[in-house]
């Protein structure tokens, strides 16, 4: 009995071991569900399928909601775009999905726009159920130098036919940033866009900023606007502060030429002195040569002598006499 017990239980494994393998190669469940659905394919096409390395699956159940759709797609197609690397499955999705919504959309475009790397359902249900972008807090200067900070929210619907090398949300964003700063640029008065921002939105709107995009703008809705600071007196300000210290500095260069002028001019006197003190070095020796030659007398020579005391005393003298009077005058 146990001999034969383990021939059964071995035959048994050996048995489940050859059908995994059998319907590893022949998804036979696979094929009765496509055969079950309306999808001709034969059991040969999936086997290749595996031998391409490619999930049958991932196939075929693609195929059997496009052939229920009524979409006309054949394996061939499917298996192309999965090779490729694109998503099969979700651009059938959204090739039923276009279908029910009455939009345009063949296979080819839509594994192309899957394969750019864009989700193609989405885009799909963009068209069908727009999409409202909420731009960030944009700050612009009115011309009498008020900001202003405008927030908007924009409507917008996904452009099937440009999606394909078409922008995205950011230059969506930052060209509506930049017409509102445009707008509010231009305006006169920051209490004009406080009292009209839909003119913001009209004047963003003519301005064509979806072109070259995957969108298409609907609408431009001017969310949140407040006041912010006053630039223009804070540039003024700025400008008085620098035009100060540009004065400071001119002044301050001033004084410094002035101060090196004056020291300058002592260098001058203290060498206009030396030269006086020189000069007067050089008058007893002329003197001295005078005598000797006999062009001046000994009494020519007393008398320049008293003369200079006589000059030397009334200095003093008169010195004497100012202050005296500077004396009178302080006691007075």
């Amino acid at each position: 009995m146990e001999p034969s017990l383990i021939t059964v239980l071995l035959i048994a494994v050996v048995v489940i071991i050859v059908l995994s393998v059998f319907l590893s190669f022949f998804p036979l469940m696979l094929w009765i569900s496509a055969l079950a659905s309306g999808v001709r394919i034969s059991i040969i096409t999936l086997v290749a399928m595996r031998l391409r390395r490619v999930t049958p699956s991932r196939i075929v159940n693609p195929l059997i909601k496009a052939t229920k759709a009524g979409l006309g797609l054949n394996i061939n197609q499917l298996e192309s775009h999965y090779l490729a690397g694109g998503n099969v499955d979700r651009v059938v999705n959204a090739l039923i999905a276009a279908q029910r919504a009455d939009i345009p959309l063949e296979f080819t475009r839509a594994a192309a726009i899957d394969l750019a790397g864009r989700d193609v359902l989405q885009a799909v249900q963009m068209s069908v159920n727009p999409r409202v972008i909420e731009t960030p807090t944009v700050a612009a200067v009115a011309r009498d130098g008020i900001e202003v900070k405008v927030k908007a929210r924009v409507t917008v619907r996904a452009n099937i036919d440009r999606l394909v090398g078409g922008a995205g949300e950011e230059t969506i964003i930052a060209r509506v940033g930049e017409g509102i700063v445009t707008t509010v640029g231009s305006s006169n008065s920051h209490k004009d866009v406080l009292e009209n921002p839909d003119s913001i939105s009209r004047t963003v709107l003519q301005k064509g900023l979806d072109a070259g995009t995957a969108f298409e703008i609907l609408s431009i809705d001017i969310a949140d606007v407040d006041v912010g600071k006053n630039i223009g007196a804070y540039l003024q300000t700025e400008q008085a502060e620098a035009d100060k210290r540009i004065a400071q500095a001119k002044a301050e260069e001033r004084r410094a030429m002035a101060v090196a002028q004056e020291q300058e001019m002592k260098a001058r006197v203290v060498e206009m002195k030396a030269l006086v003190v020189e000069s007067e070095s050089k008058v007893p020796l002329a003197m001295a040569e005078a005598l000797r030659a006999g062009q001046i007398g000994v009494m020519d020579y007393m008398n320049l002598k008293n003369i200079e005391a006589d000059t030397q005393m009334r200095g003093s003298i008169g010195k004497m006499g100012d202050q005296d009077n500077d004396g009178s005058k302080s006691g007075k």
